[in-house]
């Protein structure tokens, strides 16, 4: 089934679930948020770095239709166990639960932090076509499903890029996920055909084409699903914080972003920790190498942007410490392809995803070698995906 046709039927089972749990009649509207794939730049958005992601054809649906009243009501057609989920606007309080309404309460609470009014519930059903636990960032899409409802159905005065301030804001203050902006930016602002190279200390982005003739973005996906809140994801961040602070004695620096790989070669032993070391290292030349990807792919030189893809993968592996063995597996074995330009872990680790620039004519080729060799020496089968840059959150028509 084509992506259009796939797309329809999630709504249609949506809007006759709707009618099923809340009703027929009223001024029913439509929403998708995406999910996004990161080419390069990982673990550097909250170390005021930069990032290369673009936003998915997958991600979160929903219908919802405003009430007059302060109940929202929500069901997920992925989690039906769950049954429907009742809560008034006020009174939400933060919580580390990590349950899909959890992060859709986040938002809410988050734009009455912000001080937006929000005092009217509204009746929603909600369906994914992306795998959780993948690292494709369900979590986002959900927040921002959440805050384009909000700001659609109550009016509220508040642009794209704020949204997804708002869904960082409530995953790192409501949920407890200390993650970065990019996430949330992605599918907020993601645009068809293209990246979005994003500087996570300024938030200045700019829309850079994929321009990849013959050759064709795939996402493996490891089957092993990442646990981040309560893994050490945070520490990581912890880490990074403490090497910045001994930096700072010695180099004027907001953040590890600031630094480029001479001046952190040059001082790097006043960070004492080598963990917190290691953790820095990552950081700067991730940074660094997230910079020249994009020039590299600006220029039409696919063959410089896949090695950095590769080089980024051993630094998430090495000094960062936030891949596994099944990603480390499906990333060396995709290096030994002759058709495949680079590859790489994708998201925050501990599982998900890599991903990978792979000839076109070859990708079926590809499935099957790393599906086989993945089967082979994991006992698991590996999903495939085809990532198409698209449209970030939204209304639909």
């Amino acid at each position: 089934m084509d992506e259009k046709n796939s797309s329809k039927l999630i709504m249609d089972e949506m809007l006759n679930k709707f009618e099923e749990l809340f009703g027929a009649g009223g001024d029913i509207r439509s929403y998708f948020a995406p999910g996004r794939v990161n080419l390069i730049g990982e673990h550097t958005d909250y170390n005021g770095g930069h990032v290369f992601p673009c936003a998915l054809t997958m991600g979160n649906y929903a219908v919802a239709r405003k009430r007059d009243d302060d109940i929202i009501r929500w069901y997920n057609m992925s989690y039906p166990k769950d049954g429907v989920q009742e809560r008034s606007v006020k009174g939400l309080a933060p919580n580390d639960n990590g349950i899909w309404y959890d992060y859709q309460q986040g938002v809410l609470w988050a734009l009455q932090q912000k001080g937006y009014s929000v005092e009217t519930g509204y009746d929603m059903v909600m369906c994914g076509d992306m795998p959780t636990g993948s690292g494709l960032s369900a979590s986002a899409s959900i927040e921002l499903v959440a805050a384009v409802i909000v700001r659609d159905l109550l009016k509220l005065d508040i642009s794209m890029e704020d949204c997804a301030k708002i869904g960082q804001y409530s995953e790192n203050n409501y949920n407890g996920m200390n993650c970065g902006i990019m996430d949330q930016f992605a599918s907020a602002m993601g645009k068809e055909g293209h990246a979005i190279f994003l500087d996570t200390a300024t938030v200045e982005y700019e829309y850079v084409p994929l321009n990849m003739e013959k050759k064709k973005i795939v996402i493996t996906n490891s089957m092993v699903k990442h646990q981040l809140a309560g893994s050490a994801y945070n520490d990581r961040r912890r880490e990074s914080e403490e090497a910045l602070k001994c930096l700072q004695k010695v180099v004027q620096i907001d953040s590890l972003g600031d630094l480029d790989e001479e001046t952190f070669e040059k001082h790097k032993d006043v960070i004492t920790d080598e963990i917190c070391r290691k953790r820095a290292k990552h950081a700067v030349y991730e940074n660094q190498r997230t910079i020249a990807a994009v020039k590299a792919l600006k220029n039409g030189d696919l063959a410089a942007f896949g090695k950095l893809m590769n080089e980024s993968h051993v630094s998430l592996r090495d000094d960062y410490e936030v891949s596994c063995k099944e990603l480390d597996i499906l990333a060396e074995e995709a290096w030994k392809l002759p058709f495949v330009i680079g590859s790489r872990m994708t998201g925050g680790g501990f599982g998900g995803c890599t991903v990978s620039i792979v000839e076109e004519a070859s990708v079926d080729e590809f499935k099957k070698k790393i599906g086989d060799v993945y089967r082979e020496k994991t006992g698991i089968d590996a999903e495939f995906y085809i990532a198409d840059a698209a449209e970030g959150a939204r209304r639909l028509k």
